[in-house]
């Protein structure tokens, strides 16, 4: 069977279309937002004539091209940065930086930049932190960033929202990760040692003095002990003694009585008395 010449015309324009057609869709992502813009035109203000687009777009690709940019959370692992005190000591920062743009502001994001997600954060998001800190920290005596971190953190936040929050971009949680040089690390430490041998010593004098008073008391309340048992000891015998003295005086008399009656004067018939009542 012989195919006509028209025939095999038709099936050409028919792929012809299809891949034209393909070539002028694309989609995007519930994850992305998608700018659609004319490649040689701008608009009256002169900027570039450009929409936010979602789902399946249409478009000429002679005259108009579609991209694309992520809104979910971006991640930055910052190299060190070396960060300056107003008093001339260098410290380290290894700051991780979560940010995302604002799908509002994407189009204005590509009409500064016309640069991919991984270009925009090594060219600009990069630079705006490193600026940040650099400028913040040239705030802070050495002393003053090791002991206020969570404010130095607040201070480059601050900084940070107020550059690329403007360009659109919202920061979220980031870590500084900040090492001060080893001599000064080695002060601190030594410092610190300093603060708790001190404080060991002092809680070394509390406790001595504590087991002194505990002494102290002790002792009192032995002795109060001993003279109320010498007190009551005291008592005791003094009350035996008053009530034995008549009974050992007569049994001292009687043991030393040699028996021999008293030689007295008068009639023969008469008793002697002895008096012992007394």
């Amino acid at each position: 069977m012989k195919i006509s010449n028209s025939f095999i015309y038709v099936i050409a324009a028919f792929l012809v279309s299809i891949t034209l057609m393909l070539s002028c869709c694309t989609l995007v992502d519930s994850a992305e937002v998608g700018i659609k813009f004319k490649k040689f035109s701008l608009t009256e203000q002169g900027k570039l004539d450009a929409t936010n687009v979602a789902g399946y777009v249409f478009y000429n690709p002679f005259t108009t091209d579609v991209f694309t940019y992520p809104t979910y959370v971006q991640i930055i692992d910052c190299p060190s940065i070396k960060i300056t005190t107003n008093d001339q000591i260098n410290f380290t920062a290894d700051p991780t930086v979560h940010y995302q743009l604002d799908r509002n502001r994407v189009v204005d994001i590509f009409a500064k930049y016309r640069t991919s997600i991984n270009e925009l954060q090594e060219q600009v998001v990069l630079t705006y932190i490193v600026n940040a800190y650099r400028l913040v920290a040239n705030k802070y005596s050495a002393d003053g960033l090791t002991a206020n971190r969570n404010s130095f953190e607040e201070d480059v936040r601050c900084v940070l929202d107020s550059t690329m929050g403007k360009e659109g971009f919202i920061i979220g949680e980031f870590t500084s990760n900040i090492d001060p040089p080893k001599s000064l690390q080695e002060s601190i430490d030594s410092k610190a040692k300093a603060v708790q041998a001190a404080l060991r010593a002092e809680n070394e004098v509390l406790e001595a003095e504590a087991k002194a008073k505990i002494a102290i008391a002790t002792a009192e309340g032995d002795a109060k002990a001993m003279k109320i048992k010498a007190d009551a000891e005291a008592y005791y015998n003094r009350t035996i003694a008053a009530s034995l003295t008549h009974n050992i005086v007569l049994e001292d008399w009687i043991e030393k009585w040699d028996g021999k009656m008293p030689q007295i004067q008068g009639n023969s018939n008469m008793m002697p008395m002895i008096n012992f009542s007394h």
